[in-house]
């Protein structure tokens, strides 16, 4: 009996695991540019974890005598001007682009909906007040304002994943208070509020969960935008400091002085940066045209 229950148990586990993965598969062939930036983000994920693993090279240590050293089979991606092997280093500078970049999204996304929630919610003064201070953040755009934040915050991790958060807010914010003015008119909320129900739990029992699929899409969108705002942060001296390898200070490194002279110090931080921005837009598009009622058939 408890074999027949054992292999009852185990037919079920593979027709769950069967179902998911023709899901998965038939969501490839739907959207196959949204499958190749899942991928991509895939493979800087699986980078960042097991960095440790696929590396051979310590990326903080210096080598005099490797300095500039080209691609070879020692150095796969070549050598930077103090020898550090660049492979190393744009593997584990994927932990700290993907770091800041969920770190701010999400902390962008979390004061956002606070805001955008209570700003459609209540309305009143409230939103009037709340409005005003969205416009003051969305007077400058996303990089400039991040420059003024960093610049005032000081170069760190920390100072650099706040820094590119608040520019991240406005945008969350006005998404939030769009849906918000839209679902507290409809019917299941008037319901709930001739119940009795509290302002404060009908906000988050009931319009909070209808609005996490365009959050959903808005969150991943941004998250490429704020790994391009990380590199251009380290690029100009005001992002992640030393010792930490960052793209975008690989790049301020080697930019000027090295393009011509050693251009894979260029080259391999630029094409990781764009493909981790490209897999971002490409993911973006592909959650959003998943979650769009029009799109299904």
């Amino acid at each position: 009996m408890q074999s027949e229950e054992y292999a009852a148990e185990l037919s079920r586990a593979g027709a769950n695991v069967g179902g998911r993965w023709s899901a998965a598969l038939f969501l490839a062939r739907r959207y196959p540019l949204g499958a190749i930036g899942a991928a991509i983000m895939l493979v800087f994920v699986f980078a960042a974890l097991f960095a440790k693993f696929i590396t051979f090279h310590d990326p903080l240590a210096t080598h005099a005598a490797q300095s500039l050293a080209p691609p070879s089979a020692v150095y796969w991606m070549g050598a930077d001007n103090f020898g550090r092997d660049v492979y190393s280093r744009i593997v584990y500078g994927a932990r700290i682009s993907l770091a800041v970049g969920i770190g701010a999204t999400a902390l962008g996304c979390l004061f956002g909906v606070a805001l955008g929630l209570l700003s459609g919610y209540l309305m009143g003064w409230v939103d009037l007040l709340i409005q005003r201070v969205i416009d003051i953040l969305q007077a400058l755009p996303l990089l400039v304002l991040a420059l003024v934040m960093a610049a005032a915050l000081g170069p760190s991790l920390r100072n650099t994943i706040i820094a590119i958060a608040i520019p991240l807010i406005p945008y969350v914010a006005r998404v939030l208070r769009a849906n918000t003015l839209a679902l507290r008119e409809l019917p299941f909320v008037e319901a709930a509020r001739a119940i009795g129900m509290s302002d404060l739990r009908i906000a988050l029992r009931h319009v909070l969960p209808n609005t996490l699929a365009p959050l959903i899409v808005l969150a991943t969108a941004q998250l490429g935008s704020a790994i391009l705002t990380e590199a251009s942060l380290s690029f100009l001296g005001l992002g992640v400091p030393e010792p930490y390898p960052s793209w975008g200070r690989m790049l301020s490194e080697s930019a000027a002085e090295y393009v011509h002279t050693a251009p894979w110090l260029v080259i391999f931080p630029g094409i990781a940066i764009s493909l981790a921005v490209f897999g971002t837009n490409l993911l973006g598009d592909a959650v959003r045209d998943l979650l769009d009622p029009r799109q299904r058939t």
